[in-house]
Protein backbone atom coordinates (compact mmCIF):
# COMPACT_ATOMS: atom_id res chain seq x y z
CA UNK A 1 0.00 0.00 0.00
CA UNK A 2 1.16 3.70 -1.31
CA UNK A 3 -0.05 6.80 -0.37
CA UNK A 4 0.57 10.08 -1.97
CA UNK A 5 0.95 13.51 0.06
CA UNK A 6 0.14 16.12 -2.47
CA UNK A 7 1.01 19.94 -0.68
CA UNK A 8 -0.12 22.60 -2.56
CA UNK A 9 0.47 25.94 -2.64
CA UNK A 10 -2.75 27.74 -3.64
CA UNK A 11 -4.03 31.06 -4.71
CA UNK A 12 -6.16 32.47 -1.89
CA UNK A 13 -8.13 34.69 -3.34
CA UNK A 14 -9.54 31.65 -5.40
CA UNK A 15 -10.37 28.89 -2.55
CA UNK A 16 -13.80 28.00 -4.55
CA UNK A 17 -11.66 27.29 -7.61
CA UNK A 18 -9.59 24.96 -5.68
CA UNK A 19 -12.25 23.35 -3.89
CA UNK A 20 -14.61 22.82 -7.36
CA UNK A 21 -10.66 21.37 -8.78
CA UNK A 22 -10.59 19.37 -5.82
CA UNK A 23 -14.48 17.89 -6.22
CA UNK A 24 -13.22 16.80 -9.95
CA UNK A 25 -9.96 14.86 -8.79
CA UNK A 26 -11.53 12.82 -5.93
CA UNK A 27 -14.08 10.32 -8.28
CA UNK A 28 -11.22 10.33 -10.70
CA UNK A 29 -8.59 8.79 -9.10
CA UNK A 30 -11.36 6.29 -7.57
CA UNK A 31 -12.06 6.10 -10.93
CA UNK A 32 -8.48 4.37 -11.57
CA UNK A 33 -8.15 2.10 -8.29
CA UNK A 34 -7.39 4.19 -5.73
CA UNK A 35 -8.73 5.32 -2.97
CA UNK A 36 -9.15 8.87 -1.59
CA UNK A 37 -9.20 10.36 1.70
CA UNK A 38 -10.10 13.68 0.87
CA UNK A 39 -8.30 17.37 0.49
CA UNK A 40 -7.72 19.65 3.21
CA UNK A 41 -8.33 23.08 2.46
CA UNK A 42 -7.03 25.81 5.06
CA UNK A 43 -9.22 27.00 7.85
CA UNK A 44 -6.69 28.16 10.59
CA UNK A 45 -3.20 29.03 9.88
CA UNK A 46 -1.84 29.09 6.37
CA UNK A 47 -4.67 30.59 3.82
CA UNK A 48 -2.71 29.03 1.17
CA UNK A 49 -1.59 25.68 1.95
CA UNK A 50 -3.64 22.34 0.91
CA UNK A 51 -3.25 18.95 1.18
CA UNK A 52 -4.59 16.37 -0.76
CA UNK A 53 -3.61 12.36 0.58
CA UNK A 54 -5.05 9.22 -1.47
CA UNK A 55 -3.63 5.75 -2.17
CA UNK A 56 -2.99 3.10 -3.90
CA UNK A 57 -2.25 -0.59 -3.32
CA UNK A 58 1.61 -0.33 -4.84
CA UNK A 59 3.63 1.61 -6.93
CA UNK A 60 3.54 0.47 -10.20
CA UNK A 61 -0.66 0.40 -9.30
CA UNK A 62 -0.61 4.91 -9.31
CA UNK A 63 2.14 4.36 -11.89
CA UNK A 64 -0.68 3.35 -14.35
CA UNK A 65 -3.08 5.54 -12.96
CA UNK A 66 -0.64 8.22 -14.10
CA UNK A 67 -0.50 7.39 -17.31
CA UNK A 68 -3.99 6.56 -17.93
CA UNK A 69 -4.64 10.30 -16.68
CA UNK A 70 -2.71 11.40 -19.02
CA UNK A 71 -5.20 9.50 -21.93
CA UNK A 72 -8.26 9.63 -20.03
CA UNK A 73 -10.51 12.97 -21.35
CA UNK A 74 -12.08 13.97 -17.44
CA UNK A 75 -8.50 13.72 -16.18
CA UNK A 76 -7.87 16.26 -18.81
CA UNK A 77 -10.30 18.62 -18.00
CA UNK A 78 -9.30 18.82 -14.85
CA UNK A 79 -5.57 19.64 -15.60
CA UNK A 80 -6.83 22.51 -17.73
CA UNK A 81 -9.29 23.72 -15.39
CA UNK A 82 -6.43 24.06 -13.30
CA UNK A 83 -4.07 25.74 -15.32
CA UNK A 84 -7.38 28.08 -16.90
CA UNK A 85 -8.07 29.62 -13.44
CA UNK A 86 -4.11 29.39 -12.27
CA UNK A 87 -5.86 28.03 -8.58
CA UNK A 88 -2.53 26.20 -8.07
CA UNK A 89 0.63 27.95 -7.77
CA UNK A 90 2.76 25.12 -6.93
CA UNK A 91 2.56 21.45 -5.77
CA UNK A 92 4.86 18.81 -4.07
CA UNK A 93 4.30 14.93 -4.45
CA UNK A 94 5.35 12.43 -1.90
CA UNK A 95 4.83 9.03 -0.86
CA UNK A 96 4.43 6.82 2.16
CA UNK A 97 4.13 3.12 3.34
CA UNK A 98 1.40 3.10 6.45
CA UNK A 99 2.52 1.23 9.66
CA UNK A 100 0.35 -0.48 11.26
CA UNK A 101 0.02 -1.53 15.10
CA UNK A 102 0.82 -6.23 15.52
Amino acid sequence: MLTCYLRYVIDPYKLNEFEHYAKLWIPLVEKFGGQHQGYFLPSEGANNIALALFTFPSMSAYEEYRVASFADPDCQAAFRYAEETRCILSYERSFFRPVFGS
